[in-house]
């Protein structure tokens, strides 16, 4: 459907906001005027023909599709519409979706002709979620609702990180600010900034301390789709990539390995695992390594070999133990070596322990240097470095 013209606005142009009832999805259609370029906000898979007869309509070309954040209850189109409609994707840099053509950062901006998109990061849901500013009109995915938030008991949200977006980057924005969500559950298509600062039930005049307690009370059902949805959404709703890159299934442990730990899985679905919840990831490189070339963040460090000397950890065991928690292993190294020894030791202690094919850094190039074919980084998936 198309929003009826919001009185205020400062100026005329507004989104095409379409609704997808079985998720209560709003999927968001910005376009250029003149140029009749496009872009697209959390696109659901379910309604790609809708879609692509909205922009058949207005006779749009889609050059972008974006994601707020890896979705739990919806699948997301963006891989197939880059297929069908030419576009390129993008997607917050730290939500882990490896397939985006575009890793977003705070105040990246996408162009879709004479417009401009504006990357805002606004974590509290999951890690990565953003919301973006075009114009007067901000898309907030699921950090902030009319009169609500999301919530923050899963998939890496912190109550804490919420309350900041939403009173330190999303409230300081001009009043007259529209705001779009990502979902309604009460028919309600838009409010304002200065509406939801001052009367939103969640976060209008709480502490962070109040808010924090409040979202810890809320003691809500685990999302239906998040097994199905997550997974797929970590690769843009496709179960591969287009050349069929990706390994998305475990391999078993070959040659003199074979048998020894639980398998080897390639770096996106070993980030795909963590993201869900399903696995940790255990870093088990030297504290050096990780400090001066990059570490991943929410990875558990625990040491197969301790620098200087490289003398084995004594306290592996009880640390990888502990790193568990109940949940299968993920174990990553430079290279993927010592993470087949590290993950065979915590087979032998009862884990269920895979190895990340590649590790960091991956193999070195014919120039004997790394980062350069496969690993982690190469695969644009998220690290930092001090």
């Amino acid at each position: 459907m198309m929003v009826g013209p919001v009185s205020h606005l400062r100026f005329p142009m507004k989104p095409i906001q379409l609704f997808d009832p079985a998720s209560s999805t709003y999927t968001y259609v910005l376009f250029d005027q003149l140029s009749r370029d496009a872009l697209l906000i959390d696109p659901v898979d379910e309604q790609i023909d809708r879609d692509l007869a909205t922009l058949r309509e207005y006779g749009l070309k889609l050059v972008w599709t974006v994601e707020t954040h890896a979705h739990a209850d919806h699948i997301t189109s963006a891989g197939r519409l880059a297929e069908l409609a030419g576009a390129k994707t993008a997607a917050p840099l730290g939500c882990g979706i490896g397939t985006a053509g575009v890793q977003l950062q705070d105040g990246d901006t996408l162009k879709f002709g004479g417009e401009v998109l504006k990357a805002l990061h606004t974590p509290g849901h999951t890690a990565g979620s953003m919301s973006f500013l075009w114009r007067n009109h901000v898309f907030t995915g699921d950090t902030l609702l009319i009169n609500g938030c999301g919530r923050t008991d899963f998939q890496s949200g912190s109550a804490e990180a919420l309350y900041r977006s939403l009173t330190q980057v999303l409230f300081a924005l001009p009043d007259d600010t529209i705001v779009w969500p990502g979902h309604d559950y009460q028919g309600r298509s838009c409010s304002s900034i200065g509406r939801e600062k001052t009367t939103n039930t969640r976060v209008a005049g709480k502490t962070e301390a109040e808010f924090v307690a409040l979202m810890n009370s809320l003691n809500l059902p685990r999302p239906r789709r998040i097994d199905e949805a997550v997974p797929a959404n970590l690769t843009s709703g496709l179960r591969h990539d287009a050349d069929g890159a990706l390994q998305m299934q475990p391999l078993p442990p070959s040659g003199a390995h074979q048998g020894t730990y639980a398998g080897d899985v390639s770096p996106e679905l070993a980030w795909r695992w963590v993201q869900s919840g399903e696995a940790v990831m255990v870093d088990v490189r030297t504290d050096a390594e990780r400090e001066w070339v990059g570490f991943v963040p929410g990875a558990v460090p625990v040491a197969w070999k301790q620098w200087p000397g490289m003398a084995l950890n004594p306290a592996f065991d009880q640390q990888v133990r502990e790193a568990a928690g109940g949940k299968k292993l993920v174990l990553l190294c430079r290279s993927g070596v010592r993470s087949v020894a590290a993950a065979k030791r915590a087979t032998e202690l009862g884990l269920e322990a895979y190895n990340i094919l590649e590790g960091f850094e991956g193999d070195p190039d014919a120039d004997a240097h790394r980062g350069r074919k496969g690993g982690w980084r190469f695969r644009e998936l998220p690290w930092r470095q001090n």
